[in-house]
């Protein structure tokens, strides 16, 4: 059946299983993936009178991630925008990128340096993910 990790609790190493309405207990040992459970994952699993056998990941989560975001736009962004943190924003990193805003506007203009070296070490491939760890193409 195919159901969705709606919590899991590392310490116990226990889960549990949303199916139709339904949920369904599980831990650690009927884990057959080699990558560890996380809340939302989508599960292909078992179960045998209400207890889960086997749990395993199903669809995107088998496949390796494709890139999506542009090195070289990225790595433009941070030379010429970095100032205010453009390129961070475009790679996903909200946070970093308004944290390097904040800088440049509290340094009186030194925060430029920070974006600037970002975007030089983004296009020498020092920093090839965006933020939800896909390469950059």
């Amino acid at each position: 059946m195919l159901g969705h990790i709606e919590s899991y609790d590392e310490r116990c190493q226990t889960g549990v299983i949303k199916y139709e309405g339904q949920f369904y207990e599980f831990h650690l040992d009927q884990w057959t993936s080699e990558a560890p459970p996380k809340v939302g994952d989508d599960v292909d699993f078992d179960h045998d009178e209400d207890k889960v056998t086997d749990v395993s990941l199903v669809g995107a989560y088998l496949m390796e991630a494709k890139p999506v975001k542009s090195k070289l736009v990225a790595a433009l962004l941070g030379i010429a925008l970095g100032a205010i943190g453009l390129h961070r924003i475009y790679l996903g990193f909200y946070f970093l990128g308004f944290t390097q805003a904040v800088v440049t506007l509290v340094t009186g203009g030194f925060g430029v340096m920070w974006g600037f070296i970002e975007g030089v070490l983004i296009a020498t491939g020092h920093i090839y993910k965006d933020a939800k760890g896909r390469h950059l193409k």
